[in-house]
């Protein structure tokens, strides 16, 4: 009777092996992501569309702004058109500081497509012969193309940068509610160098050249922090970022998406830890 119960513990302890060795592989392949899973589409659309949103609200506050310092710089031309005529804009000022309130009321569409509700709220010192000024923006019951958007910015604005163009750098953080109930959070560190259509009295010319970092944290809490390498390159007349790459990091892993080569298109070239390669769609077209 001794030896089948030997050799009933021999095969439970087997089993039992077996199933501890199975548990542990699965633990690692848990501690483990595969690589293109931490670098999801999906993730990567709803991110890319976070820096869409920011951008956007950016230039609405500096075309306004910028109205302001040409007229006050006595340029002829001031408004480029790209703010709609649907558009409301208040002004409060006192001795200091101006206040504008740049209200799209229950929608306006921009001249480059995109759908906006709600206001931009923009404030700073009035003393318009200043070289560098900081703008204070906030956000009211905005959307843009259906995302749900609260959050601000400061804006430390210089007249005339090293190449002698104008420049934004940009400290904001943002949060969203997509159509879909999807949400996530955003923020980051910009700079934004006006490199074409400054006071060209037509919003299409318009071109900037955007450096920095921006942390996105994705409804399921995945952080995604997201590097320029080469500089995006944005012309206004285009929905989509031209050219220029992004180093995104994920989980210890790195990977980086390329904007193409300055043609105007809603896909990137995204290369994973691994060193393969899939081009990609880049944020979801307006409904």
């Amino acid at each position: 009777m001794k030896k089948p119960q030997f050799k009933q513990f021999a095969i439970a302890a087997l089993l039992m092996g077996g199933l501890l060795a199975s548990c542990e592989k699965n633990q690692d392949e848990l501690q483990q992501p595969d690589a293109q899973e931490s670098f999801e589409v999906v993730a990567l659309q709803q991110a890319d569309e976070s820096e869409w949103v920011s951008e956007e609200v950016i230039n609405v506050a500096e075309e306004v702004y910028a109205a302001e310092e040409l007229a006050a710089s006595g340029k002829l031309t001031a408004k480029s058109g790209f703010i709609p005529e649907c558009v409301t804009i208040t002004t409060v000022q006192t001795a200091t500081s101006v206040e504008k309130t740049i209200d799209f009321g229950e929608g306006c569409e921009t001249p480059n497509g995109n759908f906006i509700s709600g206001a931009v709220i923009l404030s700073y010192s009035k003393d318009m012969e200043q070289a560098t000024k900081t703008l204070s923006l906030s956000l009211s019951n905005f959307t843009f193309n259906g995302i749900a958007v609260e959050g601000g910015a400061q804006i430390l604005r210089m007249r005339s940068n090293a190449n002698g163009n104008p420049q934004s750098d940009i400290s904001s953080a943002f949060n969203g509610t997509w159509p879909d109930g999807e949400t996530a959070s955003w923020e980051g560190n910009r700079t934004r160098e006006w490199i074409e259509g400054y006071g060209s009295g037509f919003w299409g010319d318009n071109v900037f050249l955007i450096t920095g970092s921006q942390t996105f944290i994705s409804r399921a809490g995945n952080t995604y922090n997201r590097t320029v390498l080469e500089a995006l390159r944005r012309e206004l007349s285009c929905r989509f970022i031209v050219s220029g790459v992004l180093q995104i990091n994920r989980n210890d892993l790195s990977a980086s998406l390329d904007f193409g080569d300055g043609n105007c298109d809603g896909f990137g070239e995204l290369t994973y830890p691994d060193g393969t390669t899939e081009t990609v769609p880049l944020r979801r077209f307006r409904p």
